[in-house]
C-alpha cells in the first residue's frame, strides 16, 4: 500500500481511471475476455498508438495484466478484485443518464440492461433473477451472511459444477448491478454458473460486447432449474426479453 493508509495507492487509481480512454478501456474489459490494443483502440476510437500508451499506463498502474501471443498484446482486468473496483464505480448514481437519440443505442442499452456479463459473472436483469432465483429456491441463504446451503451445493453438482479449490476469491459476493440497482452474484459460484450457461448454450453474446442474449435452449433450462421464465413480451430485440420469476417453485 503506498501511504500509510492506502491514500497514495487510491489516489493514483483514481487518476487512471479519470481518462475517459482508459475507462472505456477498463468498461469494454468488464466482459472477462481479453482484448488486443487494436480492438480496445477501435472501441474507443482512438489510434493504436495512443491506445497502446493508455495500455502501458493501466498495465503499471495495475489494472490491467497483458501477455503476449505471436505480435498481438493481449489485455485483461487483472484480478475480479479490479473488476469489482470498476463495476462499483460505474454503478455509482450518475447525475443524469446519457441521452439516446437513435435506435441502435436504444437497442444497445436495452440489450446490457437485460443481460450482460461483469467480469465473469451474470448481470442485469437476469442477472438479479438469476441471484433472487437461488434464493427462493433454497440454494442460497443470507441466515449468517451469504453462503450456498447444501441444496445448493447438490444443484451446482447436477450441473457438473464443482468450487473445489476456489482459493481467496469468495466463494459468493453481492455485487450491485448498476441497471437494476439490486444485487447480482459474483464469487467463484458466480462465475462457474455464467461459465456453465456459456458452455451449455443458455446463453450467447451479442455482437463483441458485454451483452448476452437467452438461446431457446436457455429459456427451457432456467425454466427448468430456477423457475425463470424469459418472456420475449413480443419485442424484436434480442435482448429486449424481460425475465419474471414463476410462481411456482420447485420443491
Amino acid at each position: 500500500m503506498g501511504g500509510m493508509d492506502g491514500a497514495e495507492d487510491l489516489a493514483a487509481w483514481a487518476g487512471l481511471l479519470a481518462d475517459r480512454t482508459r475507462a472505456s478501456f477498463c468498461l469494454a474489459l468488464l466482459d472477462g475476455r481479453a482484448w488486443t490494443v487494436g480492438e480496445l483502440a477501435k472501441h474507443a476510437g482512438v489510434a493504436i498508438s495512443t491506445a497502446s500508451e493508455h495500455a502501458d499506463r493501466l498495465v503499471r498502474g495495475g489494472l490491467l495484466a497483458q501477455r503476449r501471443q505471436g505480435r498481438h498484446r493481449y489485455l485483461q482486468l487483472a484480478s475480479p478484485q479490479v473488476a469489482v473496483l470498476i463495476e462499483t464505480v460505474a454503478s455509482t448514481p450518475r447525475r443524469a443518464a446519457p441521452v439516446v437519440t437513435t435506435l441502435a443505442a436504444a437497442h444497445k442499452r436495452q440489450n446490457l440492461a437485460f443481460a450482460r456479463t461483469c467480469y465473469d459473472h451474470l448481470a442485469g436483469y437476469l442477472g438479479v433473477a438469476v441471484a433472487d432465483a437461488l434464493a427462493g429456491n433454497g440454494f442460497v441463504t443470507r441466515t449468517r451472511g451469504l453462503a450456498l446451503t447444501s441444496r445448493g451445493i447438490a444443484w451446482l453438482g447436477s450441473l457438473g459444477v464443482f468450487l473445489d479449490g476456489a482459493g481467496r476469491r469468495p466463494v459468493l459476493r453481492e455485487c450491485l448491478d448498476w441497471t437494476e440497482r439490486r444485487s447480482h452474484l459474483a464469487g467463484v459460484a458466480g462465475a462457474e454458473i455464467c461459465r456453465h450457461a456459456f458452455e451449455a448454450g443458455w446463453i450467447v453474446r451479442i455482437g463483441s460486447g458485454r451483452a448476452v442474449k437467452v438461446t431457446a435452449a436457455g429459456e427451457e433450462a432456467f425454466a427448468e432449474q430456477l423457475g425463470i421464465v424469459i418472456d420475449p413480451a413480443g419485442t424484436g430485440s434480442p435482448g429486449a426479453a424481460h425475465a419474471v420469476l414463476a410462481a411456482a417453485r420447485r420443491r
